[in-house]
């Protein structure tokens, strides 16, 4: 089968009742207007006007733009005053969406036509614009409302200024870490009174970290269960909405070697929460049964696979 492509169009067409909110020309006679253009390049030429923060003209083409295969077409375009490219050395650019307008006084609306492309104005670049707004013919005929009362009618455009980007973040997931691995131990675990266990803090991901192991179980697990938990550390808790998200495998090793036991965990870490495992991570009768050493120590480990890190635009 053979393959073809379409080319989408990004010319959107709507009508409106709102006026232009940047420039709007008026014309007393249209046919005027033509014959005055015929002495200048066929087009005319706005007064300077403001929209955000630079200056810009209206070019309108009554019959024809003959450099832009407008032929037989009304064309609209806008320059940038070259003077306020200027303002910053080196010479800014400016990005802006175009939305072209010709009233209808049949249907007391605006005629609305634009590229949904934004336009980059620069030095190189100051005139962007449509070629085809409407035919001629369309335009001229008084029956569809553009000329009226005498040869009466109104173009303006809306000139909407894309600012630079400035709210942004990127987000990274570290995947390989010279020693993935955290290890801890519980000495004479049968003997131990304290509620909770908690490790030094150590370094993975660019964030530190401990672990938290309750012997008897935290509350949840009944007096029957090791509960086992990744806490972020409190210099590196999450801010308000911050999230980093983590793969690791967390693991109560066998004495022998061969048959530890393992839960994968796999969530985002937020302000809301700051720590993440299990209330009921291993039975306390099995972990009794084969995972002390003849020391009567546990030892345990997490092992990291994934650590998430983003970097914010600054919050002004």
């Amino acid at each position: 089968m053979g393959s073809s492509s379409t080319e989408v169009s990004t010319i959107v067409k709507n009508w409106r009742e709102h006026p232009p909110a940047s420039y709007s020309l008026k014309i007393h006679s249209f046919s005027q207007l033509e014959n005055s253009t015929a002495s200048s390049d066929d087009k005319y030429q706005s007064r300077l006007f403001s929209s955000g923060g630079y200056n810009w003209r209206l070019i309108v083409y009554p019959k024809v733009n003959k450099k832009d295969n407008g032929g037989g077409f009304i064309s609209m375009y806008v320059e940038i005053d070259s003077k306020s490219l200027m303002v910053f050395t080196p010479p800014t650019e400016v990005f802006a969406e175009l939305r072209f307008f010709v009233y209808n006084k049949k249907e007391n609306k605006y005629f609305t036509i634009q590229d949904v492309e934004v336009k980059r104005f620069n030095a190189l670049k100051t005139v962007w614009g449509l070629q085809q707004v409407l035919p001629c013919d369309t335009f001229n005929n008084p029956d569809n409302g553009y000329i009226f009362e005498g040869g009466q009618c109104e173009f303006g455009v809306d000139v909407i200024i894309s600012p630079p980007l400035t709210n942004w973040e990127i987000l990274s997931f570290t995947e390989e870490y010279s020693d993935p691995t955290f290890s801890c131990a519980i000495k004479n675990f049968s003997q131990f009174k304290e509620n909770v266990d908690t490790s030094k803090s150590f370094s993975m991901g660019g964030k530190k970290w401990v672990l938290k192991l309750y012997p008897k179980g935290d509350t949840r697990a009944d007096g029957k269960y090791l509960s086992f938990y990744l806490y972020l550390d409190d210099c590196d808790k999450p801010k308000a909405d911050e999230k980093i998200f983590v793969q690791a495998n967390f693991r109560v090793l066998d004495p022998l070697g061969s048959n530890h036991f393992k839960r994968k965990l796999e969530k985002w870490y937020t302000e809301q929460h700051p720590a993440w495992g299990w209330p009921e991570f291993l039975s306390k009768a099995e972990l009794q049964k084969a995972y002390l050493d003849k020391q009567d120590t546990l030892k345990v480990e997490i092992e990291f696979t994934v650590v998430s890190a983003t970097k914010y635009s600054p919050i002004t």
